[in-house]
């Protein structure tokens, strides 16, 4: 019996040993998770929504947990102050004008701080400092974006929806064209003629590139008028006499236009004779005069001709001519 009860005890005594060393790892475990006997400084920052944050949430550092969350209060009319316990072994890389944002552990996962560096020209945080908040999009604020982006995608499904039903039935300049067969062969064909415009445009390019090659080859006028100065020179000196060509035609034209002035005039002869209807009458007169003349000077002719002192002379004259045209057929 004595043996029995020294069994049980000795039993019980092992089973609260481990009982006792169980509790123990625990609290070691979770105080090595929670970093409860790490050494540690303490930062606080000031944010105007914590959005759902609670104590004991992580604090990340580089996708690094450095601490975690250790109290949370009030702090003004509507803000909320967060202390941040951080291992000690961090504060060689956060500087005073570090900022801690707002963020979660995945998706949906627990709320999180996240803390960056800051600028090296900056000292090391010190224990009791206060962190700048860096606002950022909250779940809330992407759910919202994620709302309103809906609602534009619905907007615009309706409107495709519609446009498509107008396209089908014909409806518009696009439907038309869709629908209408005269309208879509009045489209081919300016497609068509645009083709040919084209190509035609491109083979005038081809044959304006030849010319131009023609114009720059060695030897050619071109090249000769820009590079040989003998050409150059003579080209130079043609110019100048068609410049003294047209200097004398316009002298000329000048000089013409002076005289037909002066045809218009009646203080010169040409214009006298021209412009003066009484001279044009003398003149007129003594034309008369002299046809008159010379139809008697005829008669007086013809009858000396017949004239018998005269007869032998105009005889001989006229065998003489004769003799003269046969020697002359005769050759």
């Amino acid at each position: 019996m004595q043996v029995t009860d020294t069994r049980r005890k000795v039993t019980v005594g092992v089973f609260v040993f481990l009982g006792l060393l169980i509790f123990v790892l625990g609290i070691f475990t979770l105080g090595s998770q929670k970093k409860t006997f790490v050494k540690s400084f303490t930062v606080d920052v000031v944010f105007n929504d914590i959005q759902g944050l609670k104590a004991g949430n992580n604090v990340w550092f580089s996708g690094v947990k450095i601490g975690t969350i250790r109290k949370i209060q009030f702090f003004g009319t509507s803000q909320v102050q967060v202390f941040l316990n951080i291992e000690e072994e961090a504060h060689k890389y956060i500087h005073k004008d570090a900022t801690a944002t707002i963020s979660s552990d995945g998706l949906i996962g627990n709320k999180i701080i996240v803390v960056t560096g800051g600028s090296p020209k900056f000292p090391f945080v010190e224990d009791g400092d206060r962190l700048k908040a860096s606002n950022a999009l909250s779940t809330d604020d992407i759910m919202k974006t994620f709302q309103v982006n809906n609602k534009n995608l619905v907007d615009v499904t309706s409107d495709f929806k519609i446009l498509a039903k107008n396209l089908v039935e014909g409806k518009g300049a696009a439907g038309a064209l869709l629908a209408d067969q005269q309208i879509a062969d009045n489209f081919k064909a300016i497609v068509q003629n645009l083709k040919v415009t084209t190509e035609s445009a491109n083979k005038m390019a081809v044959d304006l590139n030849a010319f131009t090659r023609k114009m720059n080859s060695k030897g050619g006028l071109a090249d000769k008028m820009l590079t040989d100065t003998l050409v150059f020179s003579q080209l130079q000196a043609s110019v100048n006499e068609l410049k003294k060509t047209a200097s004398s035609a316009a002298a000329m034209t000048e000089n013409l236009n002076k005289a037909s002035s002066k045809l218009t005039q009646s203080d010169n002869a040409a214009g006298m004779l021209l412009n003066d209807q009484k001279t044009a009458e003398q003149i007129k007169a003594i034309m008369q005069n002299l046809e008159g003349s010379s139809k008697k000077l005829d008669q007086n002719m013809e009858a000396l001709q017949h004239n018998f002192l005269l007869r032998g002379f105009f005889k001989k004259k006229a065998k003489a001519e004769a003799e003269a045209a046969k020697a002359t057929e005769k050759q």
